[in-house]
C-alpha cells in the first residue's frame, strides 16, 4: 500500500486554515477531515482548524451538516468544550431546521453547562411544540444547583403564556421576586404578556402600573391583554392614549375588535391607520381580512386585496389562506379559486384546503367540495377536525346522509374525536333529511352532554318536518340550558305558532317579558361602493333613511299594483 506523500500532508492544514477565510465548502472540509483521518493525523494539532470548524458551525444550514460536524467536534476530543458544543445547542434548539430533542441529549452530556446551554434549552422548549419542556429544564437546572439568571424566566413566561397555563405562570412570577428579578423592564413586559394571553387582565394591570420605565413593548403588551380579554374599551383606552404606536399596536386592536365581533369598528381603525398610522404588515391584513369575511363586505374585501399588492406585502401561505376564506364566505368562488389555484399544491398546509371546501359548502357547491376534499388527499394533505366540519356540513346542504355517516365515523378512524361541533353538524344532517328518531337517538348516545347547538339543530328540523312533540320536549330543554336566550323562547312560539297553539306561544312571550329577555333585533346589510351600510325594522337613524323608504314604499305600491293586475287578468282573461 503507497504512503501518501508529506507534502500532500502538509497542505492540507493550510488548506483548512484558508477555508474560513474564503468562501467555504462543507462538503470539501467534511471529506478533507476524513482523508487527514486516513493519514492518523490528529487535527487537534493542526493550527487554524479548531477556528475552522466554529466558522462551520456558525454558517451550518441544516440538522444533517449540524451533525456531521458534532461528529468531528466528538472526534477531536471537544465535546466538554463550550466553545463548540453551544453552537451545536444553539442551533437545534432555536433554527427553524433545527431538532429540539437533539439539541436536549448533547445538552445532557455536558458536566457542567453553562447558564448560557441552560437558557437555550429552556428558550428552544418554549418555541416548540413542547412548551411543557422548559419547566422541566428548570426544575432539573434548581435541582443540580444552577442558578437561573433575568434571561431565563422571559422563556419560562412564554411557555406560560402558550400554554395558557395561569398556575404555571403565577408560579415563575413568585420565583422572579424570590430572587429579586421583579423589577427587570423584559420581565416585566413577558409577565404582562403572560397574564393577558391567560386572562388574568387585573394582575397584568398591576405589573404594569407598578413599571418604572414603561416603553413601546410595555404599552403594546398591555393594550394586546385587554384586547385577548375582549376588554376592547379598555384597550381603545390604553391606544389612544400612547404617544407612540406601531404597527403591532394598532394590530392588536384590530385584532381586538375581530376576536370581539365588532367588525365594523376594526375596519374603522383600519381606515385611519391608513391614513395616519404605519403600512400594515401580514397580522394586520389578516385581522382585516377576517372583518370583511365575516360582513360579507365583498368589496371591502377586493380594496384589501389591492392593498396588500399595491404595498408588496409578501403573499404567504397565510396571507393567501385569509383571501381564500374572505372570498369564498363572499360568495365569490371563482376569485377564491382563482387565489388558491395560486399557490403550488406541494406548498398548501390543511387551512387553505379547509377555507375553500368550506366555502363551497356554505354556498351549496356540495359535489364540488367533496372532489376538492378528493384533490386534497390525493394531494397528501392530511384533514383535521375543521375539515371534516365543513364535509359534514356540505351534506346537510346536499341532504347525504350516507356520506355524512362515513365522514363522521372517519374521525376516529383517523385518530381524531368527535366534537360537539361535529354532533351538532350529523344531528343537522339527519334533521334536515327528516329522520328525526334518528336523530335523537343520536343524541342520546352521544358520549357528553348535548350542547345548546345540538338541540337547536334537531328543533329546526322538528319545525321544518313538523314534529310538535318532539319539537316541544327539545325546546323546552332549550330553554331550560340557555335562560337568557331570547332565540330559544322565539323557536319554541314559532313552533306552537305553526301548530296554531296560540295561548302557548303567547305564554312563551310572556315568559320573556317575566326573565327580562328582549328580542334581539334582526338586521340586515348592504354594500355600496365599499361602504358598509345597515338596516334595521322602523330604525330611522340612518342618514339615508329617508330616501330609502320613500323608494321602498314605492317598491311595495308597485307590487301591489301589479298583484291586482294580475288578479283581473285572471279573472276577466287579457
Amino acid at each position: 500500500m503507497r504512503k501518501p506523500k508529506k507534502k500532500k500532508i502538509a497542505s492540507m492544514p493550510c488548506f483548512l486554515g484558508r477555508v474560513s477565510a474564503t468562501a467555504f465548502s462543507f462538503r470539501r472540509f467534511y471529506n478533507t477531515y476524513t482523508q487527514m483521518l486516513g493519514v492518523s493525523l490528529s487535527p487537534s494539532k493542526i493550527a487554524n482548524v479548531n477556528q475552522t470548524l466554529i466558522s462551520l458551525l456558525d454558517k451550518c444550514k441544516s440538522v444533517l451538516e449540524l451533525k456531521q460536524l458534532h461528529a468531528i467536534v466528538v472526534s477531536m476530543g471537544l465535546s466538554q468544550d463550550e466553545s463548540y458544543v453551544s453552537k451545536i445547542i444553539f442551533f437545534s434548539a432555536l433554527s427553524n431546521s433545527g431538532d429540539i430533542g437533539y439539541s436536549y441529549r448533547v445538552f445532557s452530556q455536558l458536566c457542567s453547562p453553562s447558564i448560557l446551554c441552560w437558557n437555550t434549552i429552556i428558550r428552544g422548549y418554549s418555541n416548540s411544540k413542547n412548551p411543557n419542556g422548559s419547566f422541566s429544564v428548570f426544575l432539573k437546572m434548581l435541582r443540580l444547583g444552577f442558578a437561573p439568571d433575568y434571561l431565563t424566566y422571559p422563556f419560562l413566561i412564554k411557555a406560560s403564556a402558550r400554554l395558557l397555563n395561569l398556575e404555571a405562570g403565577v408560579s415563575v412570577h413568585s420565583h422572579i421576586i424570590k430572587t429579586g428579578h421583579e423589577s427587570d423592564r423584559f420581565i416585566q413586559n413577558s409577565l404582562i404578556h403572560m397574564y393577558g394571553s391567560c386572562g388574568n387582565i387585573m394582575w397584568a394591570h398591576k405589573v404594569f402600573d407598578c413599571m418604572e420605565g414603561k416603553n413601546l413593548v410595555s404599552w403594546n403588551s398591555m393594550l394586546d391583554g385587554y384586547a385577548k380579554c375582549g376588554e376592547m374599551n379598555l384597550a381603545r383606552k390604553v391606544f389612544d392614549s400612547m404617544s407612540e404606536k406601531d404597527v403591532r399596536s394598532w394590530s392588536s386592536l384590530i385584532d381586538g375588535y375581530v376576536k370581539a365581533g365588532e367588525y365594523r369598528e376594526a375596519l374603522a381603525v383600519f381606515e385611519k391607520m391608513r391614513a395616519v398610522g404605519p403600512k400594515a404588515n401580514e397580522v394586520t391584513m389578516v385581522s382585516v381580512l377576517c372583518a370583511c369575511a365575516h360582513l360579507g363586505a365583498l368589496e371591502k374585501g377586493r380594496i384589501m386585496h389591492n392593498y396588500v399588492v399595491d404595498n408588496g406585502l409578501p403573499m404567504t401561505l397565510v396571507l393567501r389562506t385569509s383571501l381564500v376564506d374572505m372570498y369564498a364566505k363572499c360568495g365569490a368562488i371563482d376569485e377564491a379559486f382563482l387565489v388558491f389555484h395560486g399557490v403550488s399544491k406541494n406548498k398548501t398546509d390543511v387551512l387553505i384546503w379547509n377555507a375553500m371546501i368550506g366555502g363551497l359548502a356554505t354556498h351549496g357547491f356540495v359535489q364540488e367540495s367533496l372532489k376538492l376534499f378528493k384533490d386534497m388527499q390525493v394531494v397528501g394533505v392530511l384533514p383535521d377536525e375543521i375539515t371534516y366540519l365543513c364535509l359534514l356540513a356540505a351534506c346537510a346542504h346536499g341532504g347525504l346522509v350516507k356520506e355524512a355517516w362515513y365522514f363522521f365515523e372517519s374521525l376516529s378512524k383517523c385518530g381524531m374525536t368527535p366534537t360537539s361541533e361535529h354532533c351538532a353538524c350529523m344531528v343537522d344532517v339527519l334533521a334536515r333529511a327528516g329522520q328525526l328518531a334518528a336523530a335523537y337517538q343520536f343524541i342520546c348516545q352521544m358520549p357528553m352532554q348535548p350542547t345548546p347547538s345540538v338541540l337547536g339543530a334537531l328543533l329546526s328540523g322538528c319545525i321544518n318536518h313538523r314534529d310538535f312533540d318532539l319539537a316541544e320536549t327539545v325546546g323546552r330543554k332549550l330553554i331550560e340550558l340557555e335562560p337568557n336566550h331570547d332565540g330559544r323562547y322565539i323557536g319554541l312560539s314559532n313552533a306552537y305558532a305553526v301548530e296554531k297553539r296560540w295561548d302557548d306561544a303567547r305564554s312563551m312571550r310572556e315568559a320573556m317579558e317575566r326573565r327580562g329577555v328582549k328580542k334581539s333585533p334582526g338586521f340586515s346589510s348592504v354594500e355600496i361602493s365599499g361602504v358598509i351600510h345597515s338596516f334595521i325594522a322602523h330604525d330611522k337613524t340612518h342618514p339615508n333613511s329617508e330616501e330609502t323608504y320613500s323608494m321602498l314604499n314605492f317598491v311595495v305600491y308597485q307590487m301591489k299594483l301589479g298583484c291586482c293586475q294580475d288578479q283581473e287578468i285572471a279573472l276577466n282573461g287579457p
